[in-house]
């Protein structure tokens, strides 16, 4: 699959990083958060989801002590005791930095603020802007949305049954795990509704009749 540079995030991402210690790169699942901090260069690179690297991090502290230079953990909400030692390696060795990367949850940006004020700044990243995409497929964009999977699918229709199967991933697996305890039958009922009403005026009394 072709990869797009995303110029405008590594910009920004490059001027939070001259400014603080921790740089955080929150968003939906899929939307390119590990391709841009791979585009990054680090020097050292954790995915939480990757077993093997998961085993490492099973003693913190002594997987990460050692380390200097630029550091990428991907996945950290699934480890969250992470971040008072974060605070600690940072404080300890002006040589390390590191990028973290999870989905935007109320829990994992609190965790993160309480242990790292001060160190530690936010990048949301979504999907693929008009300016990161050649112009003539503004189209497309408009028909496939931004996230990267879905706007680089080989055809019109496999990017249809990708966001499908992205759809039903992220209502019955990530919604809950956001604390959000509704069911994702309901949830989906909701969400047709509101694409109902994109590009018009909602009308909040009508949605709630509905």
């Amino acid at each position: 699959m072709k990869i797009i540079v995303r110029h405008r995030d590594l910009d920004a991402l490059s001027k939070l990083m001259k400014i603080f210690r921790v740089v955080a790169i929150l968003g939906p699942r899929q939307c390119g958060k590990t391709t841009l901090a791979r585009a990054i260069g680090a020097d050292h690179y954790f995915d939480l989801e990757n077993p093997q690297d998961a085993s490492l991090l099973d003693q913190p502290q002594l997987a990460l002590e050692h380390l200097t230079g630029l550091i990428v953990i991907d996945e950290i909400q699934r480890i969250p005791d992470l971040f008072p030692l974060l605070r600690y390696l940072v404080d300890q060795n002006k040589k390390r930095k590191f990028i973290i990367l999870g989905s935007a949850s109320r829990d994992l940006i609190r965790q993160s603020s309480e242990s790292l004020a001060g160190r530690i700044s936010y990048h949301y990243l979504g999907g693929f802007r008009l300016s990161d995409i050649d112009p003539a497929k503004s189209k497309m964009l408009w028909l496939r949305g931004g996230l990267p999977r879905s706007f680089l699918a080989r055809s019109d229709e496999e990017s249809r049954v990708w966001r499908s199967q992205y759809v039903t991933t992220f209502l019955e697996r990530d919604i809950p795990q956001l604390g959000i305890n509704i069911p994702s039958r309901t949830l989906r009922q909701f969400w047709t509704m509101l694409s109902h009403y994109h590009g018009q005026i909602l009308n909040y009394a009508e949605l709630g009749r509905s």
